[in-house]
């Protein structure tokens, strides 16, 4: 009832933020490529730090590192300021490495984009929701065979569950997280709409 009450936060719950953020902001496919002599992921494919670029330097094990890893850091700092503070400091620290992992300050505010940490921090505040997320990207895959798709589709469908079953606040933090998705994934939705879009098992 007190979805829109949002009270004032509190100082811990900002160390919580940039704590989420701090988190986030580990650039693990960058990492994990030059680690194994792969070189730098930016001056590849799209320049993206994320697991999908990564998987563009042919190495699927990294690739498939990269996106837990990502996912990971979302649901550590989702799930230590949920357990340390409360609800609030969860969201706040979740909400941080999200950012942290579009926008890290180490890399020029150039991150990913962002699909594996919002289903980490998705893990580590609502789990049993992410069911509906592996559910709607996996249907929309086998439909389309666009991964860029079956990723927004799911964060459309994702705040709306989350809200109907009575999350509130969280419901009200991936609303802004999809927004946010959406945004930073343009490129891809003009591709769609262009049909340019590579679709899944597509080489080139």
């Amino acid at each position: 009832m007190d979805l829109f009450m949002w009270p004032l936060p509190a100082l811990p719950t900002l160390g919580f933020l940039l704590f989420g953020y701090l988190l986030g902001s580990i650039p693990f496919g960058l990492i994990l490529t030059r680690a194994a002599g792969l070189g730098d992921v930016r001056k590849i494919g799209s320049g993206n730090i994320g697991a999908t670029n990564v998987l563009r330097t042919g190495n699927k094990k990294l690739a498939a590192a990269t996106l837990l890893l990502d996912a990971l850091k979302g649901t550590l700092a989702a799930a230590v300021g949920a357990y340390l503070l409360g609800p609030d400091a969860g969201i706040a620290a979740g909400f941080g490495a999200f950012l942290g992992h579009l926008f890290p300050v180490w890399l020029g505010f150039k991150g990913g984009k962002g699909i594996a940490t919002y289903i980490g921090v998705l893990l580590g505040l609502a789990p049993v929701v992410v069911l509906v997320f592996a559910a709607c990207w996996l249907i929309v895959a086998k439909v389309t065979r666009y991964s860029s798709l079956s990723a927004l589709v799911a964060t459309v469908v994702v705040p709306i569950v989350l809200l109907v079953a009575g999350y509130g606040r969280i419901g009200l933090l991936f609303v802004a997280l999809s927004l946010i998705t959406w945004l930073k994934h343009r490129a891809n939705i003009e591709r769609l709409i262009a049909g340019t879009e590579s679709r899944i098992g597509q080489k080139g």
